[in-house]
């Protein structure tokens, strides 16, 4: 009960259609000693496995094999291997799914963010506090930013349940991906179990996501440092902000009273006289070597 001899039969076939990738067909006829001989020994005994290079064309590799039965008795089977450019590239292609490397894919969007800064001037070197000239904040004021997205797209033996609870929701603590401290961040984490035969070889692994969110303007908050209360001379006890009441028809007119929005306050917490607010800079999440734990794209 085995494979007597094979052969490939005549007429290979090769397709490349304008702006596809090309694929090509070998055909294979096999004689058996037996008709019960199983299609997974009838590949095995022709020896073309997923992977292989095609014999002519070197940038195809083989990604499927077929066998049809009774061409033409019970003794006779064809089979047909189809080769394809792989998706990931022919070089890092494996047939191991566990062997094969992280796809990356981008994406980019807008999102509405509070508007606290503008650029003065025709150039974008000088930026300044969005405030009228009072030095208030435009309450309610929103401008577009752009976002970009990442995902990487990994096969894993196991799911990372450790990596996946101490990555997300932190920013990264260096330059990644060409772009400054702070300013990607992992939203998350997840994966599906998966199961593949390599070969006759059951591989069971996890397909893991990873998400990153690129903001330019960085996950650090900056707010503009004013507030009700101040520190007189930088030190303690805190005092309430205070302004004249200059409204003639009030009981309280030419007094000292609660101020009614958020004053400017120097960097020690003292009351500021003049001049627009400070962009105080707060980072709320915890940081991490992404570049250790994500690797970078093969750009």
């Amino acid at each position: 009960m085995s494979v007597a001899s094979y052969r490939e039969l005549t007429g290979r076939s090769f397709t490349h259609r304008f702006g596809d990738a090309p694929t090509a067909q070998r055909r294979f006829g096999v004689t058996l000693t037996t008709p019960a001989e199983s299609n997974q020994a009838i590949l095995n005994a022709i020896g073309i496995f997923h992977g292989a290079f095609h014999p002519e064309y070197p940038f195809l590799r083989c990604t499927e094999g077929s066998v049809k039965e009774n061409t033409p008795t019970p003794y006779h089977a064809e089979v047909v291997y189809r080769y394809e450019v792989p998706q990931v590239g022919n070089v890092d292609f494996d047939p191991n799914p566990l062997a094969r490397p992280d796809v990356w894919s981008f994406s980019t969007t807008t999102r509405q963010v509070p508007a606290l800064t503008y650029y003065d001037g025709d150039g974008n070197g000088e930026e300044k506090a969005l405030t009228n000239t009072a030095g208030d904040y435009f309450e309610g004021l929103q401008i577009e930013s752009s976002e970009m997205r990442a995902v990487i797209s990994g096969n894993r033996p196991t799911f990372p349940v450790g990596l996946a609870n101490s990555v997300t929701n932190t920013i990264n603590n260096a330059a990644f991906l060409n772009a400054p401290q702070y300013t990607w961040k992992c939203q998350g984490i997840g994966a599906q179990q998966r199961v593949e035969v390599v070969n006759e070889i059951e591989v069971r692994y996890w397909e893991v996501s990873v998400e990153l969110l690129y903001r330019p303007e960085s996950w650090v908050l900056k707010l503009p440092n004013v507030g009700f209360n101040y520190l007189p001379g930088g030190t303690s006890p805190k005092s309430p902000v205070a302004v004249t009441d200059d409204n003639s028809l009030s009981e309280t007119y030419g007094q000292e009273v609660p101020s009614q929005t958020p004053q400017p306050l120097e960097p020690d917490g003292d009351i500021r006289s003049s001049g627009e607010p400070d962009i105080l800079e707060r980072r709320p999440y915890k940081s991490q070597d992404f570049a250790s734990f994500f690797g970078v794209p093969p750009f």
